[in-house]
């Protein structure tokens, strides 16, 4: 099972690796702007929790998208000294282009899987994350069925 996440996992970053060298960047920018664009508005701390990285490394990552006109950054309306982060038009495409092709992925394994998996890999997904964690992340996975999967499976793993 181990190595199957291993390899699972290697297809899964290749495709978007491909896309993000085309533009001299790799996985820390992936995952910024696939959080900024899902959350726009997101704070820089809000942003070191999800990512669970350093602040330095952060920092790196979002001067890039910054300069290069993917994320942009604002100040706070009631804090001034938050920086609220968005993804600029720029930034949407490239983050939606990503996640396309990563979608057609976890879609052709799903119907490849049969009928019916869908809810039982949401199950095993949520119960690799740190219990602790899994109120945060059911928290910051918005929208239609993805929310309801990890609702439905957050409960059958406290049952």
């Amino acid at each position: 099972m181990i190595e199957l996440l291993f390899f699972a996992y290697r297809d899964f970053v290749a495709d978007p690796d491909r896309i993000l060298a085309e533009y001299g960047f790799g996985r820390a920018h992936h995952r910024v702007l696939h959080f900024v664009d899902r959350h726009p508005g997101l704070t820089i701390a809000e942003l070191l929790d999800i990512l669970r990285i350093t602040k330095q490394s952060l920092n790196r990552v979002l001067k890039e998208l910054i300069e290069q006109g993917y994320i942009a950054q604002r100040t706070g309306t009631s804090d001034r000294r938050h920086r609220l982060l968005t993804c600029t038009p720029q930034g949407r495409q490239l983050a939606h282009r990503l996640a396309g092709v990563q979608g057609r992925r976890v879609r052709r394994a799903l119907e490849e899987a049969g009928p019916g998996l869908r809810e039982p890999a949401s199950r095993f997904l949520l119960a690799m994350i740190e219990p602790e964690e899994r109120a945060a992340v059911r928290r910051l996975i918005v929208g239609g069925d993805s929310a309801a999967e990890i609702a439905a499976a957050e409960g059958e793993a406290r049952s």
